[in-house]
């Protein structure tokens, strides 16, 4: 018998009684029961968002909400600058020269932060850009970006600042509206423990202005239809009913524990991992770790994928490998969704394991040893 654990960034584990919840029978999305359901949920999410903003919930994946972030900001011909240091900011650059907005690219090496004084510098050098785009937790690398300093770079700028907060929303301490972001988007499948299918985005009155004189094409991605239906407690189109009654009962377990809480189970899995993977003489890839994921680079003469595939075939973990050029370079640990301090110490044994049968020696429990350290002292 062999036990199964999801432990990579997305889709990541469920709690059983969510997933029950999901599977009660199915309701109309145009009922006066749901639409009961749904206002709660968007009351819920504007808490954990902390923004006194709308927050639309789209029957997509979280790349969705990054589309309709372009398309309702932007007209073709405008200026954006994307911060690009790994898979998800490229994305964002991909996504604008699609609909054919010009793009400045900040290329921040892969592992590293942006420095909030280049994006100043090119605001300067533009004036006439209309976004910035960034994300908070880059997850092919692991790197927790300065998104509240970057706000208040943007705050009395014109400038709009739209984060990606797919794999960070629910992990720390996002502050919307204090720190003046303008939109903020999220996915269903990363810290609310949720299956893939729903992206949430909260929009600023500022961006607002910006979405009133944009010409993009969209039609199922119209914010604008979007915010008319929501003052009828509805969706434009048809809601993943299943989806958002899960959510709610993600949102009120959050509810309950609260964010100072919430965000210390995100912050201590983190920390706690990170001292077992440094105590098995393991580097951490990014220099600004986020609180989501884990990135550890392969020792020299393994192949990160092996250590990937071990855990998955051999010990029942799926975690993450690293993407283009960090391909077998690193391996991606996730703390996000159904997961506690347990679980950590099991996937710091598969690693373990791992190593030693692919031929780099560990000691056995070192890495275990120094995760329960951490976690007996918080």
């Amino acid at each position: 018998m062999q036990k199964r654990y999801i432990m990579a960034p997305g889709p990541t584990a469920a709690a059983p009684e969510v997933l029950l919840k999901m599977a009660e029978p199915i309701m109309h999305h145009r009922s006066p029961q749901f639409s009961e359901i749904l206002t709660k949920v968007r009351e819920n999410l504007k808490w954990l968002f902390k923004t006194e903003n709308d927050v639309f919930i789209l029957a997509s994946s979280g790349t969705g909400a990054m589309e309709a972030s372009v398309v309702n900001l932007l007209s073709q011909g405008d200026t954006a600058i994307v911060v690009r240091g790994g898979k998800f900011g490229e994305r964002w650059t991909e996504l604008c020269e699609t609909y054919g907005v010009n793009v400045i690219n900040i290329d921040v090496p892969w592992g590293e932060a942006v420095d909030v004084s280049d994006v100043a510098k090119l605001l300067d050098e533009n004036p006439d850009v209309k976004a910035v785009f960034v994300q908070a937790h880059e997850t092919s690398t692991g790197v927790k970006h300065p998104v509240e300093e970057l706000g208040s770079l943007l705050k009395d700028r014109e400038t709009c600042l739209v984060v990606d907060a797919i794999s960070a929303m629910g992990v720390y301490d996002i502050q919307t509206d204090a720190w003046g972001l303008d939109i903020v988007v999220s996915g269903s499948q990363k810290a609310f423990g949720l299956p893939p299918g729903l992206a949430m985005l909260s929009v600023s009155e500022k961006a607002w202005k910006l979405a009133e004189k944009a010409t993009l094409p969209r039609y199922y991605f119209n914010l604008l239809k979007e915010r008319k239906a929501l003052a009828k407690q509805t969706t434009a189109f048809t809601s993943a009913v299943s989806l958002i009654i899960g959510l709610g009962e993600v949102l009120e377990d959050m509810k309950k524990m609260g964010h100072d809480n919430l965000f210390a189970h995100h912050r201590i899995l983190a920390e706690a991992t990170r001292a077992g993977i440094t105590a098995m003489g393991l580097e951490i890839f990014a220099k600004v770790p986020s609180e989501s994921i884990t990135v550890v680079k392969a020792p020299d003469g393994i192949d990160g994928q092996e250590v990937v595939k071990m855990l998955r075939e051999e010990f029942g973990i799926t975690i993450a490998g690293g993407q283009a050029q960090l391909k077998g370079k690193i391996f991606r640990i996730s703390h996000m969704g159904h997961l506690d301090q347990w679980d950590m110490i099991v996937a710091l044994a598969a690693v373990e394991r791992a190593l030693n049968k692919l031929g780099h020696p560990v000691d056995f429990g070192k890495g275990v040893a120094a995760a329960e350290a951490y976690f007996a002292a918080h």
